[in-house]
């Protein structure tokens, strides 16, 4: 027969053990935060500054599989598929919401409300409707812009084809993003002399169409940072190596796939800066209360060899200049 007094004493113990551990899980459980990240398509530009993201995260203590979860999601270009990726991670209701490019921070903002949300790789926020302030966005949303230098490209397609008259420009209309750039683009070629002639392409099948549609009636074709289509950027080189029309890009990723230049933003740095706004987030800081920041520091891109195959050869001094240069 066991003692009364030591029954008691291990009834006891076996409780003050229960309530440690479960006040142990309690912490565990409160010290993991959840990010959410919908991207619009997967691409080298966005993939480089998700990644980014993740990174700037860990280096700042949040770290995947210890103390953060970390759910991403892909709408593969479509928009309706965006928007159910919007509504699945506001029923998860995670701590923070990413949106990589603006059709994905627009279906977040528009249904994980209540949720603080940080954009990236957003051209005109403002005019995406996401903030109306960039240095004071107020609500609960904030993140990086990546508004295109566009003086600094139009100076690149003109030093690389000099008499050039007309310029081809690709683009979605209907992304928000794009269809602020070419306008912004469309005002300052008119002041050079120069006319823009677009090709549109509402989905990625239709980006072949769109860039040989353009063939004979350009000098060059210049692809903005637009989803829809840099997701399908070989067709467009394609059509510049069998026309001898130098393709020009908005994006240095997409130099690597066969654009002959670009002046543009290192992606993967993007996503570091978004990241360190993560983390003021997940530390406690209000989205509403950080300024939108946008990207300042540029790189130039050269593909020799795609350059060859579209009739450019560069100056000696153009090559001078670039960070990287492709053989």
């Amino acid at each position: 027969m066991k003692n009364p007094i030591m029954k008691r004493g291990l009834t006891l113990l076996t409780s003050l053990s229960l309530a440690a551990l479960t006040a142990t899980s309690m912490q565990v459980f409160a010290a993991e935060k959840h990010v959410a990240i919908s991207q619009i398509v997967e691409h080298p530009a966005l993939d480089a500054a998700r990644q980014g993201i993740q990174d700037e995260l860990a280096e700042r203590g949040f770290i995947v599989g210890k103390n953060l979860r970390w759910s991403y999601e892909s709408a593969q270009g479509s928009p309706s598929t965006a928007a159910q990726i919007a509504k699945k991670f506001a029923g998860e209701k995670p701590d923070l919401v990413i949106g990589i490019s603006t059709p994905s921070a627009q279906t977040l903002a528009a249904s994980a409300r209540g949720i603080p949300l940080i954009f990236s790789a957003v051209t005109d926020p403002v005019a995406a409707k996401l903030v109306s302030n960039l240095e004071k966005p107020g609500g609960m949303i904030t993140g990086t812009s990546d508004a295109l230098p566009i003086e600094k490209h139009l100076d690149l397609i003109q030093e690389i084809v000099p008499g050039l008259k007309k310029l081809g420009v690709m683009f979605n209309p209907g992304e928000t993003n794009s269809v602020s750039s070419v306008r912004q683009m469309t005002v300052a070629a008119e002041k050079r002399g120069w006319v823009i002639v677009e090709g549109g392409a509402a989905k990625s099948s239709e980006v072949l169409a769109a860039a040989r549609s353009l063939v004979g009636k350009v000098d060059a074709i210049y692809v903005p940072t637009d989803n829809t289509v840099v997701s399908a950027f070989e067709s467009v080189v394609r059509v510049g190596q069998q026309a001898k029309l130098p393709v020009i890009a908005g994006d240095t990723s997409s130099v690597d796939r066969g654009a002959i230049a670009a002046v543009g933003f290192n992606y993967y740095d993007v996503g570091r800066q978004t990241g360190r706004m993560a983390a003021q987030v997940l530390n406690g800081e209000k989205a509403g209360n950080i300024a939108v920041e946008t990207v300042q520091k540029t790189e130039l891109f050269l593909n020799l060899g795609s350059a060859e195959k579209m009739g450019v050869t560069f100056s000696d001094a153009l090559i001078a200049r670039a960070s990287k240069v492709i053989e």
